[in-house]
């Protein structure tokens, strides 16, 4: 017997709900009491399941505390999934990117974004896991771009060093901003938008078709 449509529904949304929980719990828990020191049983008690529950979620407390960056990640991939396929490579980076930022810190609130950014980086494990996240974004990014322009990344770098310029600047701009004693959403998408600017100031809006050229 098939189950109904508005059933299925209705558990997606009870798992969405639950996951979404668990993320707001552990990120409250690893804020206020440091990541080394929070556990999966902490985390689960906070939504009222099982450890073991959580565990359908979650490889581990580190999927939990990676969750919105890789969120945020996403976003950026689907953002420029949806740029205008005539817009320049850099225009529609560059476009996705700052767009993604101020609609993730919208809904999450600046200073949250901002501690949650703060203590990705000063916690070894999560910076290192971080770090093979956005590798394996920037891969993505990069196989999406070449398929913008027509190239072969395998063949032509412009994609892969495009997208790690960007993202290199994303870093530096946040970096910059939690450094900021302002709090200000347009404040922080200046930062972000300026270092961008300043890190792709020599790259062309378009390519030529020498790939050992931009």
């Amino acid at each position: 017997m098939s189950v109904p449509a508005e059933q299925v529904g209705l558990r997606a949304r009870k798992k969405q709900r639950t996951r979404s929980a668990l993320i707001d719990a552990g990120v409250d828990l690893f804020l206020e009491n440091g990541y080394d020191t929070t556990t999966i049983d902490e985390i689960a008690a906070q939504v009222d399941i099982s450890p073991r529950t959580c565990f359908r979620y979650f490889a581990g407390k580190e999927d939990i505390a990676l969750a919105k960056a890789a969120a945020f990640d996403e976003l950026v991939v689907e953002a420029l999934r949806a740029r205008p396929s005539r817009e320049a490579p850099l225009a529609a980076l560059r476009h996705a990117v700052l767009a993604m930022v101020r609609d993730s810190a919208t809904s999450e609130g600046v200073r949250r974004f901002l501690r949650i950014q703060h203590l990705i980086n000063k916690t070894p494990a999560l910076l290192a896991g971080n770090l093979r996240r956005t590798a394996a974004t920037e891969e993505r990014l990069t196989t999406e771009i070449a398929e913008r322009e027509g190239v072969d990344p395998a063949a032509d770098m412009r994609p892969r060093i495009l997208v790690g310029v960007v993202y290199a600047a994303l870093r530096i701009g946040m970096e910059a901003m939690c450094a900021d004693p302002s709090r200000e959403l347009d404040r922080m998408v200046e930062l972000v938008e300026r270092a961008i600017d300043l890190a792709t100031a020599g790259l062309p809006e378009s390519w030529g078709p020498d790939n050992r050229t931009w």
